[in-house]
């Protein structure tokens, strides 16, 4: 995984994520509560609004931007090489 530098730290990754741990807590509240069907489907409902809280914040701008990308993922085929790169010349002296 060398050269991943972007783990998605954008705040319509954050918004859905916080939705997301939100949704568990209330889940689990409830199956421990003694209600596991209602835990059930608070859990599931609500992980679904922060999905589509993400997804529509990305869409609105909120995202990641395709120019935020590293440079070797945006190059041109032709740019790319799978040859070692040339060892730098020895300095004399």
């Amino acid at each position: 995984m060398a050269g991943h530098d972007d783990h998605g730290n954008t705040p319509a990754a954050w918004t859905g994520v916080i939705i997301m741990i939100a949704a568990s807590i209330v889940g689990g509240y409830f199956m421990v509560a003694g209600q596991p069907f209602v835990g059930l489907g608070a859990w599931v409902g609500l992980s679904a609004v922060g999905v589509v809280a993400g997804l529509a914040m990305r869409a609105a701008g909120y995202g990641k931007k395709p120019e935020t990308l590293p440079a070797q993922r945006t190059a041109p085929a032709a740019e790319r090489t799978d040859e070692p790169a040339p060892a730098p010349a020895a300095a004399g002296g």
